[in-house]
């Protein structure tokens, strides 16, 4: 018996690392992840390492870009050109990767020289602080963090939240902004008016089938980082969202799910919770 636990409300893909993305009706998914999904990096020659936002004190700067592919990822194909445009753009200036080199221009915007790259180096890594927040065993330090061999991703294909875990921080601390935007998922799900708390930590361990097809398996909850405390598009930099997280749920906001069997999902699709 599977149990409907909510519905696809919206869905994001990120096609460059820490920057911005897009929000398709429907996105495909691959046993990598969803396709396209942190499929290009920078890279930072003096550091050897991946740029990220999780390093602000070089990085916070690519949340102020948005990146879009110029036509969309084809299974077992080449990945097509992505296009990079300031944050308040449309996607219809900036840059190419097919036609512009992208290393140069964020190499003379950010002071480093940087590639863009597809293919991530083996043993490729991040740097990520810790700001001072109460509950965290790293406080105000920065460390490295080994990424998936082979993939851009911190440490997970797919990461979700649910509506409930959202409405339940706005209870527990209304003068915040918890916009989803701020923990970057790949899909919000819209659960059940019924459902209240942080709902999504309870499924740990199962499998969520997602439409007629994607079946993901939920490896845990999401603890957050400094990214969800950063300015992005609209939202201002407010450390107290992550501080938040911390006092109200061992810093835990949301899921991180792992491919077991590869499909599409769309917007409006059922989510059922597989026994």
């Amino acid at each position: 018996m599977q149990d409907l636990v909510g519905t696809v409300q919206t869905l994001w893909r990120y096609p460059v690392k820490s920057m911005l993305g897009d929000s398709p009706s429907q996105l495909a998914v691959d046993p990598r992840g969803i396709r396209g999904d942190r499929a290009y990096a920078l890279w930072d020659h003096a550091s050897g390492r991946v740029a990220s936002a999780k390093n602000p004190r070089l990085w916070q700067g690519l949340l102020g870009y948005r990146a879009r592919f110029r036509e969309e990822p084809a299974e077992a194909a080449p990945l097509p050109p992505v296009l990079i445009s300031p944050r308040e753009d449309d996607g219809s200036a900036g840059l190419c990767s097919a036609e512009d080199d992208v290393g140069a221009v964020f190499s003379e915007r950010f002071g480093r020289r940087v590639s863009l790259m597809d293919t991530p180096p083996e043993g490729a890594s991040l740097d990520q602080y810790w700001p001072p927040v109460e509950g965290r065993a790293f406080q105000n330090v920065t460390n490295a963090l080994e990424l998936p061999e082979g993939t851009f991703f911190d440490a997970c294909p797919i990461h979700a939240i649910t509506t409930a875990t959202l409405e339940r921080l706005r209870q527990l601390e209304p003068e915040l902004d918890f916009a989803v935007e701020r923990f970057r998922p790949n899909l919000l799900i819209a659960t059940p008016p019924e459902a209240s708390g942080f709902v999504e930590e309870a499924w740990s361990g199962a499998c969520l089938q997602i439409g007629e097809q994607l079946v993901l398996r939920v490896d845990g909850g999401c603890p957050r980082c400094v990214v969800t405390t950063l300015a992005q598009g609209a939202l201002e930099e407010n450390l107290e969202i992550l501080r938040a997280t911390a006092r109200h749920n061992g810093v835990v906001a949301g899921i991180r799910l792992s491919v077991v069997t590869p499909g599409p999902m769309a917007v409006g699709d059922p989510v059922r919770l597989l026994p």
